[in-house]
């Protein structure tokens, strides 16, 4: 595997945000998933989203 495999769209659909509860949205060109309402982007590596908050991005 690689870090640029593709994420399955359908983990979407069970995946939230761990610190606001709320879904995410996918950013294909970033390999991330992204939790506006808590304002971070959690990191897809191997195509398996790491949904830990200290291993989240901050939003901009």
């Amino acid at each position: 595997m690689t870090d640029t495999q593709e994420f399955d769209r359908r983990m979407l659909e069970a995946l939230i945000c761990p610190r606001s509860q709320t879904t995410l949205e996918y950013d294909a060109e970033r390999q991330e998933l992204v939790s506006k309402a808590a304002g971070l982007a959690y990191p897809i590596r191997n195509g398996i989203p790491v949904m830990l908050v200290d291993e989240a991005r901050t939003l901009d």
